[in-house]
Formats: C-alpha cells, sequence, structure tokens
C-alpha cells in the first residue's frame, strides 16, 4: 500500500505495511550496505499512544566514554551477515567528527572482530579477537541506558509530523509501542525514504583505514 516504490511502508498492521520494523534493537540504517545511508526521511500519516521513536546523538555518545571504553571502541567492526565491515567508530562522511556505526540485533549484525590496533588494513596475517553480536550489543545497550536521561529524544510523534534525520549521526530505535495491537491502539502509519551515501565513500576511522 505504499504510495510510491521508493517509500518503505511501515505499520503495526501487517495488511498496511511492514511490521516489527527498527525492534531488533538500537542502530543506524543501512549497516547491510558497504555506505550506510546518510539521511532518512519520517512522514506519519496516522500515529498511536506509545508509538515513539528515541534518538541518541553518537558523536555525545562517544565522547561521554571513558578513555579505556573509548580505546575499546576504537578496536572494534562489526561484521554484518553478508561479511561487511564497519568500523564502530569513525569521521562522519560530512561534518569529520567522530561517530559511530552499529546495529545491535540480528539478523543485521553477525559478529564483531577487536583489531590489534596496527595502523594496518585487514589483509595482513595478524591475529584478530572475534566478539560475539551479543557482547557488544550488550556493551553499546548499557552505554545509552546510562546516557538516556541526558542523550536521548523521545519523539512522540503527532498526525502529519514530517523529520528529516541524519542518519550517521543519530542512532534510533523503535520503541515497544510502535507495534501495539491495531484493535487496541489504532492504525500506525510511518512512510520512510533515504538517501543513499556517496558512492565510494566507505565509513572511514580516523588513520584512514575503512
Amino acid at each position: 500500500k505504499s504510495p510510491h516504490p521508493d517509500i518503505f511502508r511501515v505499520s503495526n498492521d501487517d495488511v498496511e505495511g511492514c511490521t516489527n520494523v527498527g525492534r531488533s534493537g538500537w542502530h543506524i540504517d543501512g549497516t547491510f550496505l558497504l555506505t550506510p545511508f546518510l539521511y532518512q526521511t519520517m512522514y506519519f500519516p496516522s500515529v498511536v499512544e506509545g508509538g515513539d521513536t528515541d534518538f541518541i546523538p553518537l558523536k555525545e555518545l562517544y565522547e561521554r566514554q571513558d578513555s579505556e571504553t573509548r580505546e575499546r571502541w576504537d578496536r572494534l567492526w562489526m561484521v554484518t551477515r553478508d561479511q561487511i565491515m564497519h568500523p564502530l567508530v569513525y569521521k562522519h562522511p560530512n561534518r569529520n567528527d567522530t561517530t559511530l556505526c552499529f546495529h545491535c540485533g540480528r539478523p543485521f549484525v553477525y559478529s564483531w572482530i577487536k583489531d590489534d590496533g596496527r595502523d594496518d588494513d585487514f589483509s595482513s596475517n595478524h591475529t584478530r579477537q572475534c566478539l560475539s553480536a551479543k557482547t557488544v550489543q550488550h556493551e553499546i545497550e548499557q552505554a545509552i541506558h546510562d546516557a538516556y536521561d541526558d542523550l536521548v529524544l523521545k519523539m512522540k510523534w503527532e498526525e502529519g509530523d514530517f523529520a528529516i534525520n541524519d542518519n550517521v549521526a543519530l542512532a534510533h530505535y523503535a520503541c515497544d509501542g510502535t507495534q501495539n495491537s491495531r484493535r487496541k491502539v489504532g492504525l500506525r502509519l510511518l512512510h520512510r525514504t533515504t538517501v543513499l551515501g556517496e558512492k565510494g565513500k566507505v565509513s572511514r576511522k580516523e588513520d584512514g583505514r575503512t
């Protein structure tokens, strides 16, 4: 029922649109691509009580971690189900400040790799530690939980709301109420579009690695 092939229609009713979208965990969109989406638009033709979206700024989330955590995060790489790798910590492609790339939850993330801190790429034979998806997911989720009151913006959508989101600067999460039964709360509809990142402009760490 999408009004256009380029509009992704999300709902709490599978007759009206895709359900359970954004519920696997905190994330940015497009981590299944070599270059995640730069921006997304969100339009709400119909809203429900509790159908909120939480957003958190990633630069500020990183900066509030202690030095030991930042050093560990600097060495983590997310591995997707299609074996695409993204550095957890990298430079925002437009602002050139620090941001994060992650998706907390399957099937989008397969595992994490912790590099040895050397300024080289993954073509060498250096030993690297493989971490389970849940291990890093729990750490990121705990960091967000600890920062919730200070950093998280809870968007309580109203009918007709339209938003443009800097996808690589803000992680987001669809709250529980987004999937409440239509019979109980009514129909929730979200029309989402995404803007692709610049071709060939992949997530790049401060030392230049991709």
